[in-house]
């Protein structure tokens, strides 16, 4: 008998059909012996129906009070969850965050889950019921409702499932598994049974959207085994595990890509790190998160640098480096929105060499420039023109996913 975490997403809660669905999925589990703890998304549509209710009161209304609004979605899909299972004889009960005291701390709209407290889901679990929460959601140490943003459902899945040392997490999702890349992109992608944690935290990081970072992390942090399966469709999905895997398989194990991504140049810079300093200080005391960073140095003592930051933070960036420009000493501050990102990653770029000299072959034979480069032991990551992105993608998994099979 195992303890197991299921979250479901928007779609697979989408309709009335889906949740009778979904609670058959649910007593399989049960029936087969495991104890169950289900998270929830609201029903898809429903926190987008919400959000533009409160738009119509306010085109930017409170924080705080979106927040109370958006986090009435799951008290539905858990509830009616819950009457699905009961429906079917089996003993189920539905939780807000507050009853199962997920702390947050008070970042209204992006919440970080600060806390767990485990002793009334293992109460529920004692009693051998079907404990069913309410993802996305927590409450601050003043009792505030708040919400955790994108990838939400999945993190509090992931916080509750180490709280309560579950032996697994199973995310259920639209899609059935991890994929190589994109098979929207490039058709030959295939899934993989199983990928190690370092790399799907590369890859979330990187682009792929199959899991949010964030509860990637949490799974990091817990040491908790994820599994991504479809909720449509179920089968044994991927495992992203913390042991790689002894089979002998390909250097790279995906290629991922983000369009979300704009490039900064402050050029002309006085030599000297006090000046790389103050700009990231800058960054940081604006919440403006910064991926890739790039140095040049010049003959003359001056320095240009080049950053990369989300698409939502660029032209907060680009006001906040020009108002401070003279500090900065910089002589021109500009940026290109027309950009994207593209990886590989893989663990067996640790023990292999030659990586690299593929990687920017198969970007050559395209005739695909590289305007920045950033590495790790397991990924190469290039910036380049957006309209070539998919091109790039299909080349690189063409020579270390497809000609290597």
């Amino acid at each position: 008998m195992a303890l197991i975490v299921q979250k479901f997403g928007g779609t697979s809660v989408g309709s009335i059909e889906r949740i009778e669905a979904v609670a058959d999925l649910v007593v399989k589990t049960k029936q087969q012996g495991h104890q169950v703890v289900v998270v929830l998304s609201a029903m898809s549509g429903e926190t987008n129906r919400l959000i533009n209710l409160a738009k119509q009161i306010d085109t930017r209304p409170s924080s705080r009070e979106l927040d109370v609004l958006i986090s009435t979605g799951e008290q539905v899909s858990v509830a009616l969850l819950a009457m699905a299972i009961i429906k079917r004889g089996h003993s189920a009960v539905s939780l807000l965050a507050d009853q199962v005291n997920i702390l947050t701390d008070n970042m209204f709209g992006k919440a970080r889950i600060t806390d767990v407290a485990a002793t009334r889901l293992k109460h529920e679990l004692e009693h051998n019921r079907i404990a069913i929460i309410a993802g996305f959601q927590g409450r601050d140490i003043e009792g505030n409702v708040t919400t955790l943003g994108r990838g939400g459902t999945d993190t509090s899945a992931v916080e509750i499932a180490g709280a309560i040392k579950a032996d697994e997490c199973q995310i259920y999702t639209d899609v059935n598994g991890v994929y190589t890349t994109d098979p929207r992109v490039e058709p030959n992608a295939r899934r993989m049974s199983q990928v190690t944690f370092a790399e799907m935290l590369e890859l979330a990081s990187l682009g792929a959207k199959v899991l949010h970072i964030r509860s990637v992390e949490a799974a990091g942090k817990h040491n908790v085994p994820l599994r991504v399966l479809s909720s449509f469709y179920p089968d044994a999905g991927t495992l992203i595990s913390f042991e790689e895997s002894d089979m002998p398989g390909n250097v790279v194990s995906g290629i991922a890509f983000n369009r979300d991504e704009c490039l900064i140049n402050v050029e002309g810079v006085l030599s000297g790190t006090q000046y790389l300093a103050k700009i990231l200080k800058l960054f940081a005391d604006n919440g403006i998160e910064i991926d890739m960073i790039n140095q040049v140095n010049h003959n003359v003592d001056k320095v240009d640098y080049a950053f990369t930051v989300h698409t939502n933070d660029y032209l907060h960036a680009l006001d906040v480096l020009t108002e401070q420009q003279a500090q900065l000493t910089a002589q021109n501050i500009f940026g290109l929105t027309t950009v994207a990102k593209v990886s590989a990653v893989g663990m067996g770029m640790k023990s292999h060499s030659g990586v690299a000299s593929l990687f920017f072959d198969a970007l050559a034979a395209e005739n695909i420039n590289v305007i920045l480069v950033s590495t790790s032991e397991i990924k190469i990551s290039v910036l380049i023109d957006e309209k070539y992105l998919e091109l790039a993608v299909r080349a690189l998994h063409k020579i270390f996913l497809t000609e290597n099979e």
